[in-house]
């Protein structure tokens, strides 16, 4: 089983995938994740934006989809949100 790790908004931080346990997506397309610790710490994974470009409503499932085909695959990864075109996606690469 490998290791999937998730790049926070800017690039700067990155989780690891299987130490989330709450996913939340509000309605300017802001992305956060809930980390499994007694503090409760959230990560913001995409920055939401209210008049700009948003991801779509499933993003945050579509992160969930690729976490579970990656979490089968060989080697650790990485996966980070693109938007290209007005059209957004999650990218993943071997670390």
């Amino acid at each position: 089983m490998s290791e999937v790790w998730i790049s926070a908004a800017d690039g700067s931080d990155m989780i690891r995938a299987d130490a989330i346990v709450i996913l939340r997506m509000d309605k300017t397309g802001r992305l956060t994740a809930q980390l499994r610790d007694e503090a409760k710490v959230n990560v913001t994974l995409l920055e939401g934006s209210p008049g700009g470009a948003r991801p779509p409503a499933d993003f945050h499932r579509l992160l969930i989809r690729m976490i579970a085909e990656l979490a089968d695959s060989g080697g650790a990864q990485l996966v980070r949100a693109r938007q290209e075109g007005g059209t957004w996606s999650w990218a993943s690469e071997s670390l």
